[in-house]
């Protein structure tokens, strides 16, 4: 259901700012961490997660957040993902939006000073749904680029090599430390909620299926 509801509200918000003045709502909702430091305007660090920069950039993440988002919403209702029985929506919305603030976090410190930066889209909670799903099934086949199926540990590996060596050598105007740190994020969220389930990971890695 959450998933429902976040796509619908992503895409409804996204959508009127892109049919009315674009340059005008990025500025004022994306990701600048200069106005987040100096100015305050904490807010910034989730309303960027509504505001994309065209319709391909949001069909994109929802499409993807739809792949991910109900199977990751269908574990969090069994009460041993979460250790709390009934806590399913408030884990995935912890997910979700924690993946945005976490994928923030790089941002926010290198670019403090840059009066300039701003960045927008939901990539790096949807990384953070991504991740959270390799982490329960590791051998279940995800499509790298959308396009080659891989198991999902070794396309949790490509991922991150590649979102790393794309941020360290292109200038393609993709956030690709917010994919990275909302990743790592999602990875370890299952964790933090219950620390027993890393017997449950170790288990899946030990027996390999496809």
């Amino acid at each position: 259901m959450m998933t429902y509801i976040i796509i619908a509200v992503t895409a409804v918000v996204s959508i009127l700012i892109l049919q009315t003045n674009r340059e005008k709502f990025i500025a004022r909702f994306g990701m600048r961490p200069y106005e987040v430091m100096h100015r305050h305007q904490w807010w910034r660090i989730i309303t960027h997660g509504f505001v994309h920069s065209d319709y391909i950039h949001l069909i994109v993440n929802m499409i993807t957040l739809f792949s991910f988002g109900r199977y990751i919403e269908h574990i969090f209702r069994m009460p041993l993902a979460t250790g709390i029985a009934g806590s399913g929506a408030a884990a995935f919305l912890l997910l979700y939006f924690g993946g945005m603030i976490v994928a923030s976090l790089y941002d926010l410190i290198r670019h403090r000073n840059n009066m300039y930066y701003n960045t927008i889209g939901a990539s790096g909670a949807v990384s953070a749904v991504i991740f959270a799903s390799v982490f329960f099934a590791p051998w279940n086949m995800i499509y790298f680029f959308g396009i080659i199926p891989m198991p999902g540990l070794l396309f949790g590996a490509l991922y991150l090599y590649y979102e790393w060596y794309s941020a360290r050598n292109r200038r393609d105007g993709i956030n690709h430390f917010a994919h990275i740190f909302g990743a790592l994020y999602g990875f370890v969220f299952p964790l933090l909620l219950n620390p027993s389930l890393w017997q449950i990971f170790i288990y899946n890695v030990q027996h390999f299926k496809l």
